[in-house]
């Protein structure tokens, strides 16, 4: 099994997944070495970052999206100029 990112709330059941042999990896995601080619992507509307992103806020509003996103109230959010 593996995640990325830092995981938030989620408890696992050790002794299970150990007589299950089910193994673990995860790590930081290298957000940084592949976001300018995504952002491209997004701009040329080659792929659709909705699927994605479940909060749209205006640029001037990033503190607002950070702390929707401490709060769960959103997963990812979108920022427009």
């Amino acid at each position: 099994m593996g995640f990325v990112g830092v995981t938030h709330g989620v408890e696992l059941p050790g002794r299970e997944l150990f007589f299950a042999e089910v193994h673990l990896h995860g790590g930081p995601a290298p957000v940084r070495q592949y976001l300018p080619k995504l952002i491209d992507l997004i701009v040329n509307g080659e792929i659709d970052p909705g699927k994605v992103f479940d909060l749209t806020l205006p640029r001037d509003q990033v503190a607002e999206g950070y702390r929707a996103m401490d709060e769960r109230r959103a997963i990812k959010t979108l920022l427009l100029p």
